[in-house]
């Protein structure tokens, strides 16, 4: 064979070896773009646990803690690396059976703030003697579940009252049935009764709309004003009945917005709760005014006034200062729960100014809406007490609210 064949042959194979070199290293660049770019699953589910809303707890055979994200420690399930020994506990039951153990992880010490009351959990074996603890704060849901109890058993006891009263009366009214005059009295009596348990069922419905049984209606704008006018209406009889004439402040042309039944409810609650805790003849009042973006509507009075261990409580359910006065009056004991609802669905509050012997001032503070006039406007120190009418307290102290 001459040196040229052989020449030829070679450079045929080092042209194939090149050819191959290239395609394998194309095939090779091809599959290295094709390999995603990123944290991989480990680290993935790394960042899943760490950012779970549950405290999540990996042990190994040992019951040492493998990992544990922060809830787990917000909880109280780990303490300097070792697990809550009741979860430790059925980790190895878990272990041992192959199902899943509930268990209550809830601290055994109340710590006092806002710390979890109630800490419900899971520990699931994984294998190979890892277990993991998956625990939920669900304080919240026992807050509610205490709550429901305890509206149930108010209520039951409230409709107890009324519904027994018309009971008796009705069989008074059997037994009179000779005596005009006691038949009028008594059907009197079960009127009354009537008409304060169709009251305590209506603001039941109305407070239940407010707690979230029933989704609210779109707020529209409000006019602050006729709010006040028709909440004066609503209010007329009682003023009737106590002597009492309720004087108002000039309109105020200011807008919130809002749902006009409801703002109409509150407002006519706490006129109603001024009037029925003041003594006839005596002063109440409402004024309008506007205080860094919020218009406050206040109701003042010259009644009983409130301790002040008691100013707190008078927006629970049912909670009444004085009974034998709220129970001459008809009261629910239902307003001013009904009144806090409110300003809370429209972005707002109420707070109360009170001095026993000397009145009180619950004060309504709602989001304002559009443009103001400059002379409707407060200066920044706006912690001052509603200015007062003439028929107002005049002892109330600047920033009492």
């Amino acid at each position: 064979m001459t040196d040229v064949v052989w020449l030829a042959l070679s450079i045929g194979a080092l042209l194939v070896g090149l050819l191959v070199g290239l395609l394998i290293g194309l095939a090779r660049r091809r599959a290295t773009q094709r390999r995603p770019a990123g944290p991989t699953v480990a680290a993935l589910v790394q960042r899943l646990v760490h950012s779970s809303h549950n405290g999540i707890v990996l042990l190994n055979r040992f019951g040492d803690v493998v990992l544990h994200n922060p809830r787990a420690a917000e909880l109280g399930l780990v303490r300097n690396q070792r697990v809550d020994a009741r979860a430790a506990k059925a980790a190895e039951v878990a272990s041992e059976t192959g199902e899943p153990v509930e268990i209550d992880l809830s601290p055994l010490a109340a710590k006092g703030g806002r710390q979890p009351e109630a800490v419900l959990g899971e520990v699931r074996p994984l294998g190979d003697g890892f277990t993991a603890v998956d625990a939920a704060d669900e304080s919240d849901a026992v807050r509610l579940e205490a709550t429901r109890r305890d509206f149930v058993a108010n209520v039951s006891h409230e409709l107890k009252t009324p519904v027994g009263a018309m009971a008796l009366l009705a069989e008074a009214v059997q037994d009179a049935a000779d005596d005009p005059d006691a038949v009028r009295r008594f059907t009197g009596k079960i009127l009354h009764e009537a008409t304060r348990l169709g009251t305590l069922v209506t603001e039941l419905i109305a407070l239940s709309r407010l707690q979230g049984a029933e989704r609210l209606p779109e707020l529209n704008t409000v006019d602050v004003d006729a709010v006040v006018r028709e909440a004066l209406g609503r209010a007329r009889l009682a003023m009737d009945s106590t002597g009492i004439e309720i004087a108002t402040d000039e309109d105020s042309g200011l807008l919130v917005a809002g749902d006009r039944t409801l703002l109409v409810t509150a407002l006519s609650n706490l006129l109603e709760n001024a009037l029925a805790y003041s003594p006839p003849g005596s002063p109440v009042s409402v004024s309008r005014r506007l205080v860094d973006g919020y218009v406050e509507i206040s109701v003042t009075d010259r009644g009983i006034g409130i301790a002040e261990d008691e100013q707190q409580r008078v927006f629970e359910r049912f909670y009444r200062v004085d009974r034998a006065r709220s129970r001459a009056t008809g009261g629910t004991g239902l307003g001013l729960a009904i009144v806090k609802h409110v300003a809370a669905n429209h972005g707002g509050e109420v707070k109360l100014w009170s001095k026993l012997g000397t009145g009180s001032t619950f004060t309504l503070r709602l989001p304002a809406q559009g443009a103001v006039a400059p002379a409707q406007r407060t200066s920044s120190g706006s912690d001052d007490m509603p200015v007062p009418m003439t028929t107002a307290p005049t002892t109330d102290p600047g920033g009492a609210l």
